[in-house]
């Protein structure tokens, strides 16, 4: 879909009027406040409470972080699998909003970590568990237009953790408050899959709609527009990848989602998905199998340290392009997401073409 029709599906939804006071929102990382914002689009602005360039998985809220999150209304935020820093947070000063884990949200497609450097060689070079989602719910009640098979029933809302007095955040079985140790259970990067964005479009839509009825309408439009415009930067994306070819590393595994839903695969990666320090046996097992494998291209991110990237590249004649999972330099708003998804699509092309 051009642009500009993408243009204009979003301003004839955003120019809607504004029919109530915007309930107070707070998004944990950049894609899901843009998420958050393409629903929220003719009603409000979701506040974010990790700032472009610092790191998910490790940061210190700030006073005025606190005081958002005392006020909110609604919190939308990825988990502690992503953030286990934040969870304390959330029940000591957002114990009256609707919490809502995306990650553990029925329909969500999870994959689990990959902890090897090179995947192959790991027993994961098929993803980990292929669409291991949460489908498995009694999913009756919600059909939410062309959400797939992934409709859910959220009548009750104890799985978003809205009662913070006898959650136990275990969530299904799957204990995240250690993911920074033991690198186990399921990769938290999941919003680089297109059908977990359109999913989760959804879920915001509705849980908004239950805090502000008066403004529901505008949510529903709203999350079926984001849903469409998912689909066809999605269509661009895989257009464009399949003119490329050749293998690649990442600097640290935040990307097999993207990989899954878009048919590439990487070789391997220097640093965990958590970004925690790699050893130097496996740096020196990453660039053994660059040496092997013959890789053109390592992908690095700007918040991380440059220099690793080179030792592994050291001597072999690759490309090194800049990715960024979070879209640090991505303009807030309605439209980041698609944004998102684009960018690293094009670093994809980029990287991969001879």
């Amino acid at each position: 879909m051009p642009k500009s029709v993408l243009s204009a599906l979003f301003l004839s939804v955003s120019a809607l009027p504004v029919l109530a006071e915007a309930p107070r929102v707070v998004a944990d990382i950049a894609p899901v406040q843009g998420l958050v914002a393409r629903v929220m689009a003719g009603v409000g602005e979701p506040d974010l409470l990790v700032p472009p360039g610092a790191s998910p998985h490790g940061h210190s809220l700030k006073p005025s972080d606190a005081r958002a999150l005392s006020s909110a209304d609604a919190v939308f935020w990825v988990g502690d699998a992503l953030s286990p820093w934040l969870e304390g947070s959330l029940e000591e000063l957002a114990s009256d909003a609707h919490v809502v884990s995306l990650l553990e949200a029925p329909g969500t497609l999870q994959l689990e970590f990959r902890n090897g450097a090179v995947f192959a060689a790991d027993g994961h070079d098929d993803h980990g568990h292929d669409d291991h989602s949460h489908d498995d719910h009694n999913h009756d009640g919600h059909d939410h237009a062309d959400h797939d098979e992934h409709a859910h029933d959220h009548g009750d809302h104890d799985a978003h953790g809205h009662d913070h007095s006898d959650h136990d955040h275990s969530h299904g079985g799957h204990d995240h408050g250690d993911h920074g140790h033991s690198h186990e259970g399921v990769d938290p990067h999941a919003w680089l899959a297109p059908q977990n964005g359109k999913q989760w479009l959804a879920l915001i839509a509705e849980e908004l709609s239950e805090i502000d009825p008066a403004n529901a309408e505008i949510y529903q439009s709203n999350a079926l527009a984001g849903q469409a415009e998912i689909d066809a930067v999605v269509e661009q994306v895989k257009a464009d990848l399949s003119q490329t070819q050749g293998e690649f590393v990442v600097f640290h595994d935040a990307y097999q989602y993207f990989e899954h839903s878009f048919g590439v695969s990487t070789l391997g990666a220097i640093s965990l998905a958590d970004a925690s320090d790699p050893s130097v046996a496996r740096i020196a097992e990453i660039r053994d199998a660059i040496a092997e494998a013959n890789v053109s291209c390592v992908f690095s991110e700007l918040q991380f340290n440059p220099g690793l990237v080179a030792t592994v590249a050291e001597g072999r004649d690759v490309k090194s392009v800049v990715i960024d999972p979070l879209g640090t330099e991505i303009a807030p708003g309605a439209s980041f997401y698609t944004d998102l998804l684009s960018d690293i699509g094009a670093d994809f092309v980029e990287c991969l073409s001879r």
